[in-house]
């Protein structure tokens, strides 16, 4: 039988490494596309891909989404029947320091992939988001329908104009496109950037961990592995077109295109505090805390309502952050062969 193919890009980064693998044991031909930039650790991005290269079914391309006709040369070569496009400037601080980064990567980088997905004439595209652009809301858990006009960061900004302009590509040109939001995502493999990465690194070399808004956090946690299987069954739940749907409850599907916006959360607020007794817990050793007041262009609590993504797929996150942690702990002391306590 023939391997449907499928682009993925952002496959040397945390979600994308992830993704790539439960692909791979599902039998798709996976071509991976990443820029390789230096925002954290390249050596960890190249590992990753290390690992997913020894699949005679993946290929990887490195190189800037920006630089519409290298990627175009890509597509054209492999001709994907599904796009997913992951690869992203990250980070809610660092958008304080280099906006540009963002505006060049998230918009002109996007923009450059619905090219492609529309010349390609793919089955489906499906782009990651945030739950930053629910931005100041504080009516929670955040559901897909309701209005997200205040972003805080440019971050989050530039990931609400990817929205709007894959909605206006999927209305245009047909393209069933899915949009996803993630919330807070840890697990191995994880971003050096990432609290979890950072606080463990801290604490094992007696490092204070900064405590933002002294404390009175909260986050839905959302284990990489119930995140990449969300996207998996969402590949495909494919929208379809206005005149041949039926439109569940909550549905945020668009009464003009064949698209949709799915979170994919853990639906489970946990005070940040919480969080890092289960990371002092899993090492077997307590942190010392260094309580700051809020950082510009931070949200206090983020909470998400993934009743949507279960009516689409059956399937709803449910990993305890115990358990994703203890999972990443024993990543972190493998991949850096650290021993010690516990």
């Amino acid at each position: 039988m023939k391997k449907r193919r499928i682009l993925i890009t952002g496959s040397a980064g945390f979600i994308g490494y992830h993704l790539a693998n439960v692909l791979l044991a599902d039998g798709y031909r996976v071509q991976g596309f990443d820029g390789m930039t230096d925002y954290y650790d390249v050596a960890l991005k190249r590992r990753r891909h290390a690992m997913l290269l020894e699949s005679p079914n993946f290929s990887a391309k490195e190189g800037l989404l920006e630089d519409q006709r290298e990627f175009d040369n890509l597509c054209d070569e492999f001709r994907p029947e599904i796009i997913v496009h992951l690869a992203a400037q990250a980070g809610v601080r660092y958008s304080l320091e280099n906006p540009r980064a963002y505006i060049d990567s998230n918009i002109v980088g996007t923009f450059n992939v619905m090219e492609a997905a529309r010349r390609l004439e793919v089955d489906h595209l499906l782009m990651a988001s945030t739950s930053s652009v629910y931005g100041a809301n504080v009516d929670m858990p955040f559901k897909e329908t309701t209005k997200a006009d205040s972003q805080l960061t440019i971050y989050a900004a530039t990931k609400k104009a990817n929205e709007s302009m894959a909605h206006s590509y999927a209305h245009l040109w047909n393209i069933p496109t899915t949009m996803f939001r993630f919330f807070t995502v840890y697990g191995p493999w994880g971003r050096p950037d990432l609290a979890l990465f950072k606080f463990v690194s801290a604490i094992l070399e007696d490092r204070p961990i900064d405590i933002y808004n002294h404390g009175d956090m909260y986050r839905d946690f959302t284990y990489v592995g119930d995140l990449v299987r969300g996207i998996r069954l969402l590949i495909d739940t494919v929208p379809k077109p206005p005149e041949n749907r039926l439109v569940l409850e909550g549905d945020s599907i668009s009464p003009v295109a064949p698209y949709r916006i799915v979170n994919i959360g853990n639906s489970n607020k946990i005070k940040l505090l919480d969080f890092v007794e289960a990371i002092e817990e899993a090492l077997g050793k307590k942190a010392i805390y260094n309580y700051m007041p809020m950082q510009m262009g931070d949200v206090p609590a983020t909470w998400a309502d993934a009743s949507l993504l279960q009516s689409l797929t059956g399937y709803r996150p449910e990993t305890d952050i115990r358990q994703g942690i203890a999972s990443f702990v024993e990543w972190y002391r493998d991949y850096y062969n650290i021993q010690g306590i516990k």
